[in-house]
């Protein structure tokens, strides 16, 4: 809801900062920043948006930054009834940024808990991950335009991200934006790859040394042994080890997901890339993918619809754009693809291989083979169309020879050889299957047994009467009429944990904390609203001296309960 521009940097860090935060927690379904941001800066109905992300509620606020001093308003939205369960304003200097990420993110997540049900939620969400708060702006800044994905935006989040660890040399994630950025534009060819490749391994080491626990660390080290190495086992070890720490993060799940692709393990391809999409349902990236699983199954209409999809997100996606080509040529629909390409530099050499597959060309002059001869040598290749025309023709040993030096380079556009409906007829040859030998050997993974609290571990007994002991707290001290008792404070004047009590609440009684309250207010109201001496008092001021602290909660949950309004039952119950 921002609307400083020239901060919307830092408000962008700030709301990525607090979903990462956010996700960490076991048990709390949380959307990636992708699908999140897709709603930045409209005015969608909030319940059309939880139903898109297919969520119970909706956090929304603003940033505000002014020289030294940080404003950020938060509200949870209870997307059932579009109706705000709890707001907040925080007013702090730049200093205590990290301490507040924190305070807001756990204090989103006990909100949460008490309106929907029991999770355990960590001490501490946010930790500092740099006390240099000029660096710490310096790397958002960078982060802000290195998600623009352009090479011009890449090279401008080198430049920040070059002076945030000038700032702070002890800052890791600023040295794996550095690995990324520098990595991209030497992979896309924006920068010679040697010089790129170096700048990249060079940040990597640094990183890597300050801090491995990062996401970061995982995916950078992805990055070389999966698209530059080719060494499927340790990318498929580094993926295990950083799912494990971090569960939900997408871009390891797409990367597990690219790795069965590039064997042909559909069910395991499949698995992870719809896990990524529970957590990120309106990524562009995660629908490509899931086309390209389609694609290289032969399933090219349902690859169509996919990829059109991510085309819909992102208009600009240059892969997915590459991918619907493929869809529309091997579907052999001409005037579409006609319509698709026209205008675009290399639509000659689209076109060529369109009617190689669809109109039985078969053979070319020999200056057209001699101007391809050097094709390998051009790095900056999006789709090897060169190679897909020599492999559907009468020269497939030119074909064959040409994919043998792309493999030799380890191209990570061809890096799913096997599967590539374009080369099947390359799979005739002798050699074909010695191309490259993959290193991985993989085995059915088994299910991890679901991790039980400590709070699950406490005997029946146990149980019982520490439930004794919270129902005579309730009917003797009758803390419900507090309007601003949480699970927390609740927590401490029973001597116990929050996490214990949320769960000795779910467990005992199938109430969340707020609904467990609510009876004993709604009792507390019925008492007091038959008592003649309270007859000049309105029915709402009755609910809040009840404990209620809002007019529509109140309704709501008196309907909920009683099945009639307020009034409709007071009147009956006077008759």
């Amino acid at each position: 809801m921002s609307t400083d521009n020239e901060n919307e940097y830092f408000s962008d860090g700030i709301t990525e900062e607090i979903i990462n935060a956010l996700t960490k927690i076991e048990g709390l379904k949380v959307i990636a920043r992708t699908s999140s941001f897709a709603f930045k800066g409209r005015n969608d109905d909030v319940r059309e948006i939880a139903s898109q992300l297919g969520v119970s509620s909706v956090l929304e606020g603003s940033v505000r930054k002014f020289k030294n001093r940080v404003r950020i308003t938060a509200q949870l939205i209870n997307a059932k009834d579009g109706t705000h369960f709890w707001s907040k304003n925080f007013d702090r200097e730049m200093e205590d940024i990290f301490a507040l990420q924190d305070e807001i993110s756990l204090l989103i997540a006990n909100r949460i808990r008490e309106n929907f049900g029991h999770f355990d939620i960590q001490e501490q969400l946010v930790s500092q991950p740099t006390k240099n708060m000029l660096a710490y702006e310096l790397y958002l800044k960078g982060h802000f335009h290195q998600l623009k994905w352009d090479a011009d935006s890449i090279r401008e989040a080198t430049k920040y991200y070059e002076a945030s660890v000038a700032q702070d040399p002890q800052f890791a994630r600023a040295y794996y934006g550095l690995v990324q950025s520098y990595g991209l534009l030497a992979a896309w060819g924006y920068m010679p790859a040697e010089e790129g490749f170096s700048k990249a391994i060079q940040n990597f080491m640094i990183a890597a040394d300050l801090d491995k626990s990062l996401p970061e660390y995982g995916m950078s080290f992805v990055g070389r042994t999966f698209w530059m190495d080719w060494d499927f086992q340790a990318t498929y070890n580094q993926l295990v080890e950083t799912l494990a720490q971090h569960p939900k993060y997408t871009d390891g799940l797409e990367a597990m997901a690219e790795l069965f692709i590039a064997h042909g393990n559909w069910p395991q391809a499949e698995k992870y890339i719809k896990r990524a999409m529970d957590v990120d349902p309106i990524s562009a990236n995660h629908y490509y993918t899931l086309a390209h699983i389609n694609y290289y199954r032969k399933k090219f209409g349902e690859a169509l619809e996919l990829v059109e999809k991510a085309l819909y997100i992102n208009p600009d996606f240059v892969l997915a754009y590459e991918l619907k080509t493929l869809c529309l040529i091997w579907l052999n629909r001409r005037e579409s693809f006609d319509q698709f390409i026209a205008g675009h530099e290399n639509a000659p050499i689209k076109t060529l291989y369109f009617e190689v597959l669809n109109k039985e060309k078969n053979s070319f002059p020999e200056e057209t083979l001699k101007s391809w001869e050097k094709v390998a040598e051009d790095k900056s290749q999006m789709v090897p169309y060169e190679l897909f025309v020599l492999a559907n023709s009468n020269h497939k040993k030119e074909a064959f020879e040409l994919l043998k030096k792309y493999i030799a380079q380890k191209r990570g556009q061809i890096i799913n050889f096997r599967q590539d409906p374009s080369l099947e007829k390359l799979r005739g040859f002798d050699e074909f299957h010695q191309l490259h030998f993959s290193n991985f050997n993989f085995q059915e993974e088994t299910e991890n047994p679901v991790k039980k609290s400590a709070e699950t571990k406490t005997s029946w007994a146990e149980l019982e009467s520490q439930m004794k002991m919270v129902l005579n707290f309730m009917e003797t001290e009758k803390p419900y009429l507090d309007a601003q008792l949480s699970l927390g404070s609740m927590a401490e004047n029973l001597q116990l944990h929050p996490n214990k009590l949320s769960y000795l609440i779910n467990e005992k009684t199938g109430m969340n904390f707020n609904e467990f309250v609510n009876q004993f207010r709604l009792s507390h109201f019925k008492q007091i609203a038959v008592d003649k001496k309270n007859s000049h008092l309105t029915i709402l001021g009755m609910a809040y001296e009840s404990g209620f602290n809002s007019k529509t909660v109140f309704n709501a949950y008196f309907k909920k309960i009683e099945g009639t309004t307020p009034g409709g039952w007071l009147k009956q119950s006077k008759q």
